[in-house]
């Protein structure tokens, strides 16, 4: 269900390109992405630029997981939520830690985990970060980590809230 109608594949020759890397790239054309095809160039654009956040920064798997669940929560976004959860188990998150996530609790996350879940809250709910939280996440990542992390957690913000305004659950 969505505010936006999905466009179905293979109906467009407009849209036919981006199909195509989109099935190369992820086996199929999900229904975000049908919503995004309304924009062949916004979906274009949101699987590359999302290919780079999921693939290639030094993020680990279970944070760049831990983040997406979490921020899920937060922006009221069941679709990306459950989206998640096969690739979190993947990463290593146990169904415990998943079922702490949605309810917004920590059980079972280690310091490094808490750490990077302060900064997504406060990313998320507040835009801004403090001084003192980005000190502390500062001795725990160098420089390229601090972007990777930062950059992770606003690309799925922006996520979650396209599926929230576009009504894709």
């Amino acid at each position: 269900m969505s505010r936006i109608p999905p466009i179905k594949p293979g109906i467009s020759p407009a849209t036919a390109p981006v199909e195509q890397r989109l099935m190369a790239a992820r086996g199929e054309v999900s229904h975000l992405y049908r919503v995004l095809l309304n924009s062949p160039a916004a979906a274009d654009g949101w699987e590359h630029f999302l290919t780079i956040v999921r693939q290639r920064l030094s993020l680990s798997p279970r944070l760049r997981e831990l983040i997406i669940l979490r921020i899920a929560v937060f922006n009221k976004a069941p679709y990306e939520f459950e989206s998640h959860v096969p690739h979190a188990l993947n990463a290593g998150l146990g169904e415990a830690q998943i079922a702490a996530l949605r309810n917004c609790r920590t059980d079972g996350l280690d310091d490094t985990d808490c750490l990077v879940l302060e900064l997504t809250d406060a990313m998320t709910r507040d835009v801004r970060v403090d001084d003192a939280l980005f000190a502390r996440v500062a001795a725990n990542f160098d420089k390229a980590g601090l972007v990777d992390l930062i950059v992770t957690i606003a690309a799925y913000n922006m996520v979650s809230r396209f599926l929230g305004a576009a009504g894709i659950e």
